[in-house]
């Protein structure tokens, strides 16, 4: 799977712009702080999962005193080329096109590009909450699979509505007496609750135990094979989901929230140490140094691109957004030596990294972009 090309219009801080990547290997995106080289790559990854990995709402992506913002790309999976377009509205709403025919679900555009995206903000899967696993763990389901965002989305709506009903609910004593119709209706999402939350649970377990392997192998490819790395699926309840959800049913009704299910599910991530002759697995997120958290954030992203290739038999592309300003010197000259094969798109603020013998270089100042060779001295970021 390649980008071959990509075109955005009124897209943050463009008017206009096109980008054609190096088919192969590494094209570099060279540019100082707030000229947009990471506008350009949040752009091409926004094709392939209908969403910022900025975090950034679809308002922030129109650029001010637009009304709609245009991001087009035109791709190639299995030599057959295809056509992507999203027309993003400042009102929040979004079109989406294949070949220039509308599509209404996202899933029919899902998987038609694949991207890997690694920014400075990925340190939150190591050190932030359970929320950000999770959400790296959805991401990638989605990614071998487009259908599972029905099954995401289901267990959201369902949450949603429970919850709603809970604090519509409003009591502060037992369940056995709550009125029969809200009883009723409670019973009617937990079952709905249990069918779509056990399914996402246990398509992230199975994940886990796939990711571990390709997670570990990359990190020692980064860390010069220094610490194991375990990851670990934490259910928030134990037995069947519907079981759970009975016994916590006061407690919900008291919270007015759901406090078992897949969205209180956490992915432990350990890793070696204690000093000893043997070892012992110790929470990356309070033991492991701030490097060693670096590199594993990224050691996530690798393994899962890693796997996703494994099992779609396509490699996605690899965004690498300003990553050697997270690493060192050892652990960034580790990342050029196994960059896996496909095409990579890195953007940097001075010169490409030694070693790197990229296959195109791309600069970006203020706005526009223009092919040809970095100067050497560019700009801080």
């Amino acid at each position: 799977m390649r980008l071959v090309r990509l075109w955005i219009g009124d897209y943050r801080n463009y008017e206009s712009a096109e980008l054609e990547p190096a088919p192969e290997g590494l094209t570099v995106i060279e540019g100082a702080n707030g000229d947009g080289k990471t506008n350009l790559i949040e752009a091409a990854a926004y094709l392939a999962t209908l969403s910022s990995f900025r975090g950034a709402p679809v308002d922030a992506l129109v650029r001010h005193g637009a009304e709609r913002a245009v991001v087009r790309a035109e791709a190639e999976r299995e030599g057959r080329s295809v056509l992507l377009e999203v027309e993003l509205q400042a009102g929040g709403r979004q079109r989406m096109m294949v070949n220039r025919q509308p599509v209404r679900r996202a899933r029919d555009l899902l998987g038609a590009l694949r991207v890997t995206v690694f920014s400075p903000d990925d340190l939150s899967l190591v050190k932030g909450g359970p929320s950000d696993r999770r959400r790296y763990l959805d991401e990638v389901l989605v990614t071998l699979r487009p259908a599972n965002e029905a099954l995401r989305a289901d267990v959201d709506r369902i949450l949603r509505q429970r919850n709603a009903l809970l604090k519509q609910a409003g009591w502060k004593g037992r369940a056995d007496r709550l009125s029969p119709d809200v009883a009723s209706t409670l019973d009617v999402w937990d079952v709905k609750l249990s069918d779509a939350g056990e399914a996402l649970a246990r398509g992230r377990e199975d994940l886990v135990g796939a990711l571990e392997p390709q997670v570990a192998k990359a990190y020692g490819q980064l860390a010069a094979g220094r610490g194991d790395v375990s990851l670990t699926y934490q259910r928030s309840w134990h037995g069947p989901l519907s079981e759970a959800l009975g016994v916590a049913r006061d407690d919900d009704l008291r919270r007015a929230t759901t406090t078992v299910g897949p969205h209180r599910d956490e992915m432990s991530l350990a890793i070696a140490g204690g000093g000893g002759e043997v070892p012992v697995p110790l929470p990356a997120r309070t033991h492991a140094s701030q490097g060693e958290q670096r590199s594993l954030a990224l050691a996530l992203r690798l393994g899962a691109h890693a796997l996703v290739t494994e099992r779609t038999g396509s490699t996605p592309v690899l965004l690498l957004d300003d990553v050697f300003s997270e690493l060192d010197a050892a652990r960034g000259a580790a990342l050029l030596a196994s960059l896996p094969a496909g095409q990579v798109l890195l953007t940097t603020a001075g010169p490409a990294p030694p070693g790197s013998s990229p296959a195109r270089t791309v600069r970006v100042q203020a706005g526009r972009i223009r092919a040809g060779p970095v100067q050497a001295g560019g700009s801080g970021d």
